[in-house]
């Protein structure tokens, strides 16, 4: 599921060629991913690994992540009785 969710994910990055050659992207519905990179590979594993580190940053902290295609990572409370 995590895997599916980083790819996801990734499908919906923008990049962009800055001035110097260079590479930004982002993930807009995740905000704050952003990386850059010499080359436009580069600039994409650079934002995959910037947006495993965010969706465990916010997993760990609690953060509401955005459901993506379906995929849900959200923790739900599980109310348990005896």
């Amino acid at each position: 599921m995590l895997t599916d969710y980083v790819q996801s994910a990734m499908n919906r990055a923008v990049y962009e060629k800055l001035e110097d050659g260079t590479y930004s992207g982002e993930i807009p519905v995740c905000p704050g991913t952003v990386a850059f990179g010499d080359t436009l590979s580069e600039c994409q594993k650079n934002l995959q690994s910037a947006l495993e580190d965010w969706i465990l940053s916010g997993l760990r902290h609690g953060d509401e992540l955005p459901v993506i295609d379906g995929i849900d990572l959200n923790k739900k409370s599980v109310e348990i009785s005896d």
